[in-house]
């Protein structure tokens, strides 16, 4: 909150102590008379090392409390209780994770002396803080080469010398490559009544018989226009995954794409992890889900980082090396107009949205299958802004009720239907519909009545959508459409294995004291796949 009185308060007794030269000012508030203009003077002297909307304190006797300079002056912020103001993050955190309260001040950070009036290196050069010049591909490569560490200080998608160019659709054609330059592009500028509204159903994290009945009650015996099942994307996380359910659901058309080996909980990884570490998680889910649901390398194209937590330039160099074709994991903050997937040849069109992400700043050739937010209001129209949310589960501070779930799904579907007809996205954890009877029955009812009274809504895989944005069949022919007709009827697919397959009992010495079990209709490895050993072969 801001108390501008308490911060002139606190002012003139810092003043005090400054001009009297003493260390607290021991007056009573009330008794305490010093010069206005002193005071102003002591005000413009403590903002003029601070940085634009930069947080500091005056003290270091409460965490929870910063200030900021402002063009009107000073105003404060106190965080919740429970939690604490990190400096470095400019925001407030949990206590236990912020490191800085015995600081007043974020540590000050050398800029590298990229735009001077006049050039002070040669060609395909740049300066560090110090003036050492150095090539221009060494800056925000990941590694500090600058002596004054300048070189790896200011690294976002505003800042990278190497950065990716902004989007000039003349270099960007479809079916190679696609570009927004405003909200309301459409691939090939088509008109959105030409354009069938897709919707993408996504779940996160294991597969299993937690949620193996959830699935066949939401997908089984509902069709698209074009005749074929309604088909989802599933984004597998390793342990506790029922490999033969898995199989089970490629089997039937959906969209098996990777969440990681192992969901690594630690705050900082998924920001941090090397190159080496992201392929180590996500090239290894790709390998354990061939090896165990008997999949294609080829088939598994997606990538969706837990927390979602962007791995930056890293995540994209993994994905390059290791030939994914998308990432769903950058959101979008909440706009009336939502965006189309776009590739990241060129500089992403929005912000990079979310706390202390870290979003790519490079070129890659790689699709983001952006998570446009979600509009959480009930009545969006007379209601005061809030910000949206990605994961539907996320959307909902106290749970809802059937009719408040309908609304909200029919509310943001038609700000996607009667705009661009950007693919709408319902990113899920099955525990939400699962534990919540009422919020999965006015689903289901919204899946039936989209499918009754909607003839131009399909609900496809990720990689189908793609497949649509490469081609844009327009909406007349899209029927006929071959992606969208592959393994039509997936529910009438034989499984995958008889008689249940093997239900392994394992352990790996990467996770020591633990026995897990791996169901599989293949055979039984001799460990437990894990990071370094995804076969299970016993062999790191």
């Amino acid at each position: 909150h801001v108390d501008m009185t308490r911060i002139r308060l606190l002012l003139v007794l810092a003043c005090s102590a400054a001009i009297l030269g003493l260390a607290a000012a021991q007056a009573d508030v009330d008794d305490t008379v010093v010069d206005e203009e002193a005071v102003d003077a002591y005000t413009r002297e403590l903002c003029s090392t601070k940085g634009a909307q930069e947080y500091f304190r005056l003290s270091t006797q409460d965490c929870r409390k910063v200030i900021q300079c402002t063009e009107v002056g000073l105003e404060s912020l106190v965080c919740p209780p429970s939690l604490a103001f990190d400096l470095e993050l400019q925001a407030c955190n949990w206590r236990d994770q912020v490191k800085n309260c015995d600081k007043t001040t974020k540590i000050k950070k050398v800029r590298p002396l990229t735009s001077t009036k006049e050039a002070l290196c040669d060609p395909n050069q740049l300066a560090c803080g110090d003036g050492t010049c150095m090539p221009q591909e060494i800056f925000c490569d990941g590694k500090p080469d600058c002596n004054d560490l300048s070189d790896e200080n200011f690294c976002d998608i505003n800042s990278d010398p190497n950065r990716a160019p902004q989007c000039v659709k003349s270099d960007c054609q479809l079916p190679d490559c696609f570009c927004i330059s405003d909200r309301g592009d459409t691939p090939r500028n088509m008109d959105p009544l030409d354009v069938p509204q897709m919707i993408m159903i996504t779940f996160d994290d294991a597969v299993n018989n937690n949620n193996i009945d959830l699935y066949d009650l939401i997908f089984s015996n509902r069709q698209n226009p074009n005749g074929c099942d309604i088909k989802g994307t599933f984004f597998v996380s390793h342990k506790y995954t029922n490999y033969t359910a898995v199989s089970n659901l490629h089997n039937q058309g959906h969209e098996i794409a990777v969440h990681s080996v192992s969901h690594n909980t630690s705050d900082n990884f998924w920001t941090e992890a090397t190159v080496q570490e992201w392929g180590r998680e996500m090239s290894g889910a790709r390998s354990i889900l061939k090896n165990f649901a008997n999949i294609s390398e080829h088939s598994i194209l997606g990538v969706r980082a837990p927390y979602l937590r962007v791995g930056g330039n890293n995540q994209f160099v993994m994905m390059e090396e290791q030939n994914f074709l998308y990432d769903s994991t950058i959101v979008a903050p909440l706009k009336s107009v939502p965006l189309w997937p776009y590739m990241m040849f060129h500089r992403m069109p929005h912000e990079c949205h979310g706390h202390i992400q870290q979003c790519p700043t490079r070129s890659y050739p790689l699709w983001e299958v952006v998570m446009n937010e979600l509009d959480r209001r009930e009545d969006p129209i007379h209601e005061e802004p809030l910000p949206g949310c990605a994961m539907v589960d996320s959307c909902f501070s106290n749970k809802p009720t059937g009719d408040q779930f309908y609304t909200f799904l029919n509310n943001n579907f038609d700000r996607h239907y009667n705009s661009n007809r950007a693919p709408m996205g319902l990113f899920f954890h099955s525990a939400f519909l699962k534990n919540n009877p009422d919020v999965l029955d006015a689903f289901i009812y919204w899946l039936d009545e989209i499918m009754t009274q909607q003839k131009d809504v399909y609900f496809v895989t990720i990689t189908q959508m793609l497949r649509w944005i490469q081609d844009t069949v327009p909406l007349p022919q899209v029927n006929n459409f071959e992606p969208w007709k592959e393994k039509c009827s997936g529910s009438q697919e034989p499984p995958m294995c008889f008689g249940g397959g093997n239900n392994c009992q394992l352990d790996t010495a990467e996770l020591p004291g633990e026995t897990l079990r791996l169901s599989t209709c293949m055979g039984c490895p001799n460990r437990y796949p894990w990071l370094l050993d995804p076969t299970g072969s016993g062999i790191f």
